[in-house]
């Protein structure tokens, strides 16, 4: 059983997509778009260069006219659920030791769990007092009064 050329094009597609899955960058996807295309004109009879030359345009033509549409729709970083620490920005907590930024002190907690805090502008803070927890440093989070 001999491989036609178009089959060597659809097989290059098809490797090209699976590297896509683990580089979601859409240039493999962009290639296997434009092996198919020169699988399709290969069926059809065309020569090499003929193939070739519709691989090399199609290819190009999907990578600059849906990849731009791709990156803004299909690939958002904005809206992100953040995770592990970025999951605390925004949310509160409460004082359980006064933080006090000269004196190295302060402790809050958040959902059950202590931690070592600090304010952004060196405000001393009561135990019992809400914060908005701003930012994670290491191990210390950067909080500010709740009004």
């Amino acid at each position: 059983m001999e491989i036609e050329i178009w089959q060597i094009w659809v097989i290059i597609a098809i490797l090209l997509f699976i590297v896509e899955i683990f580089i979601p960058t859409f240039f493999a996807a962009s290639l296997a778009i434009g092996s198919i295309a020169a699988a399709i004109f290969s069926f059809l009879g065309f020569g090499i260069e003929v193939q070739f030359i519709v691989f090399s345009l199609g290819t190009l033509a999907i990578f600059f006219a849906i990849r731009p549409f791709m990156l803004k729709y299909a690939h958002r970083k904005n809206g992100q659920i953040g995770t592990n620490v970025d999951a605390l920005i925004g949310k509160t907590a409460k004082v359980t030791v006064t933080i006090d930024n000269s004196k190295n002190e302060g402790r809050v907690v958040f959902e059950g769990d202590d931690w070592r805090a600090e304010t952004e502008n060196s405000e001393i803070l009561e135990p019992g007092s809400k914060v908005e927890i701003l930012k994670v440093d290491s191990t210390v989070l950067i909080v500010k009064p709740l009004n």
